[in-house]
């Protein structure tokens, strides 16, 4: 990640899943007795962190689970840590971290969020909350259950947002957002901890928006 030109002829050596040594092949030899893989004309990077991911797919207004490709596909692609940005299946996520944890399954390791946190009008898989009330509640229970993240979708309150922000944070976890109304600024000074899709996904920039419904002064 320095920008410098590839390194050509290394080896590296790994030992109890760790990079033990890496560095010219001449002068960095592998251990006796240890499982060698040539792999002339091949790329070694390091694993890729992403930060927006799903373990699903939509198709004609369903979601569909990929508990079985999702996680071989991102481990070929060279990405070794997921977050999922949003779930609409927060049981299978959980069984799925879990079976990669205990080595059942290949797949990377995963920060699952819960469910997704939206207003009244969301439908689908979505979890509707009416009152601020009702975000602290699927907050705790998520907590409990395993979830490190929340996401909040785009039919969210003001209210509702801070209350959620609120009990996630005494749990010590985090919410991000795909947002719409609640403007980006908004989200920000009630603590959020991320925002997704970038500008379009910003209301703020709609110069006929309203405050979000539920704010209070």
């Amino acid at each position: 990640g320095t920008g410098a030109a590839p390194l050509e002829g290394q080896t590296i050596v790994i030992e109890n899943g760790r990079i033990a040594a890496v560095g010219p092949s001449a002068s960095v030899r592998p251990p006796a007795g240890a499982r060698v893989m040539d792999l002339t004309g091949h790329t070694v990077i390091p694993g890729i962190v992403g930060m927006h991911d799903h373990t699903f797919y939509t198709t004609s207004g369903r979601s569909v689970q990929a508990n079985y490709s999702a996680p071989r596909l991102y481990l070929a692609s060279g990405v070794t840590t997921i977050r999922t940005t949003g779930s609409m299946s927060p049981y299978s996520e959980l069984n799925l971290k879990r079976q990669i944890e205990e080595g059942q399954v290949p797949g990377p390791r995963m920060h699952v969020t819960g469910p997704y946190i939206s207003g009244d009008r969301s439908g689908s898989g979505m979890y509707a909350v009416g009152t601020p009330e009702d975000a602290r509640r699927v907050v705790e229970y998520w907590a409990g259950e395993g979830a490190t993240w929340f996401k909040f979708y785009t039919q969210i309150s003001h209210d509702e947002m801070k209350a959620a922000i609120e009990e996630a944070h005494e749990h010590g976890l985090k919410l991000t957002g795909h947002l719409c109304s609640v403007g980006y600024r908004e989200a920000v000074a009630l603590g959020i901890d991320a925002l997704e899709h970038g500008l379009f996904a910003n209301s703020e920039y709609d110069a006929n928006k309203a405050l979000a419904a539920g704010k209070r002064d």
